[in-house]
């Protein structure tokens, strides 16, 4: 549309040209004595506007000519930032393949050229992380640093990215501090700090980190679940010697994060503790929590097991429990201990030998030996005694 624009008014143009010429009957007279030229008007302004033209041509050709030197040059450096990105794009394209020696040699090409040099040091850095030559990936992270101020956020994210794949966790904070100072805090640069936390052992941080990262929704459910059960297992097993902090951290925790595994070691640790009292209250909340289908035997045999607290009140509540699960190998086997230690021989003998017809187990075998030795029934006993030795065998 434009063309045909330009070639309309070219047309009227010539078209005005023409009609004015014919219209203009004016010259020009040239006197330099003793010679005169008379030439018409539109003869003279024919001829000067060719010799405009061709004077602007000579001038044209002549900075033309002055020029080339100056764009040789341009060129010149037009080439080389060409081959310098192509060189950029090679090391990027070898380090994704995993070629990564090949990827190393481009990439401090790419650098020597001065084409992109901080993120060209950055894949050289990574090329040499995944060569496992540390001399060379922190020489290059070094002048990753000093080449462009612009890629000090992305060098440190991925000093820290690489420190925890070598499981240096107190750098990869270290690194992450400085990123946090200079540049705040982002979704990629929390989960590279929950990840060096969980390594550190620092629990206590993982959990705030948790909430943080389950708030912005920046991870699976399953995922932010087991690294919570990992954090208070963590801190539990921290706490196992002193009950007095180990109590109160139980007592603190939302019962929504207290699943089987967390309550197990709790228990567990409760018991190490001699704290018999508390382990029953949580075994007992647990079981109450818990539904139906997912009933916690391996709590049953610790609770069995509690040295401390009323017995009695204890084989109530187990008995309560065996209404809703009376086929529950473990829980008659818990029953069983807890009549022989209440000298309840009768219900003892009847819930360990309910629990050895429907899961054998040597426990429950060394149960009834021990029980048939307080009776003075050393036939029975040693009868318990081998079929225990047999499974332990097998």
């Amino acid at each position: 549309m434009r063309g045909l624009f330009w070639l309309l008014a070219l047309c009227a143009a010539a078209v005005a040209v023409a009609v004015g010429a014919r219209m203009n009957d004016g010259y020009v007279l040239l006197a330099l004595p003793p010679y005169r030229a008379e030439v018409t008007l539109n003869l003279f302004l024919l001829v000067l506007l060719l010799l405009f033209l061709l004077a602007y041509g000579a001038l044209r050709a002549l900075f033309f000519t002055f020029s080339l030197p100056e764009r040789a040059r341009r060129f010149r450096r037009r080439r080389q930032r060409e081959r310098a990105s192509q060189v950029f794009q090679d090391a990027v394209r070898l380090l994704f393949e995993g070629r990564f020696g090949q990827a190393l040699k481009k990439a401090g090409e790419a650098h020597a050229t001065s084409a992109a040099p901080g993120l060209s040091a950055l894949i050289a850095a990574r090329a040499a992380q995944r060569l496992r030559e540390p001399e060379k990936q922190q020489e290059w992270l070094d002048k990753a640093k000093a080449s462009d101020p612009r890629t000090e956020a992305a060098t440190l994210m991925l000093e820290a990215e690489m420190m925890n794949e070598g499981r240096h966790f107190t750098a990869a904070l270290d690194a992450l501090a400085r990123l946090q100072d200079k540049h705040g805090r982002h979704i990629a640069a929390l989960r590279l700090e929950l990840r060096a936390r969980r390594g550190s052992g620092d629990w206590d941080g993982v959990l705030k980190l948790l909430r943080q990262l389950v708030k912005r929704d920046a991870l699976p459910p399953q995922v932010a679940h087991e690294a919570r059960i990992q954090a208070h297992l963590g801190n539990i097993a921290r706490l196992a010697t002193d009950s007095g902090p180990l109590i109160a951290y139980l007592r603190a925790l939302p019962a929504e994060e207290r699943s089987q595994r967390v309550i197990l070691a709790a228990a567990r640790a409760l018991v190490a503790c001699a704290a018999g009292d508390e382990a029953q209250k949580l075994i007992e909340a647990g079981i109450k929590a818990t539904p139906h289908d997912e009933w916690l035997g391996e709590l049953l045999v610790i609770y069995g097991g509690l040295a401390d607290g009323d017995l009695l009140e204890r084989i109530a509540q187990a008995e309560a429990w065996l209404r809703q699960h009376p086929a529950d190998a473990r829980l008659l086997q818990a029953l069983g201990r807890m009549c022989r230690r209440q000298r309840l021989w009768g219900k003892a003998q009847s819930y360990l030998e309910a629990s050895l017809a429907i899961a054998p187990t040597q426990q429950t075998h060394l149960e009834l030996a021990q029980l048939f030795d307080q009776l003075e029934r050393g036939d029975e006993a040693n009868r318990h005694y081998r079929a225990s030795a047999l499974l332990e065998a097998g």
